[in-house]
């Protein structure tokens, strides 16, 4: 029962999604105009080439800032049932921590987080 109930529910997902994406496309208003390649930040034209190759270490920051956010959203439910838990949850919870310290470390050897 229970990898039919997934298969079923990955289906239904893959169905979903493709379905949204083609009703999106299929009633969105299209329009291929000169006005809709104007930039639009600034109103200025552009001076020089338009499409800049960003470094690497600005998404691997980037993964870095989520990564550590997504641990915040963790760390706030996990505060609230602490005391129904005790010492399971501090058990946990600091095998949760050190391996996300492990891959901060991991990650300002590497160099990472240097902001050059």
């Amino acid at each position: 029962m229970g990898s039919e109930a997934i298969i079923v529910f990955f289906l239904a997902g893959v169905v979903l999604v493709a379905g949204a994406n083609f009703l999106s496309n299929l009633i969105s208003p299209k329009s291929d105009s000169p006005q809709k390649r104007d930039p639009y930040e600034s109103g200025m034209k552009t001076i020089g080439p338009t499409w800049v190759q960003f470094k690497v270490g600005y998404y691997l920051f980037a993964i870095l800032f989520l990564i550590f956010d997504v641990e915040v959203a963790f760390l706030v439910p996990w505060a609230v049932v602490f005391g129904d838990f005790g010492g399971i949850a501090f058990i946990e919870i600091f095998i949760f921590l050190f391996i996300l310290g492990l891959g901060l470390l991991y990650a300002w050897k590497k160099g990472a987080l240097k902001w050059e």
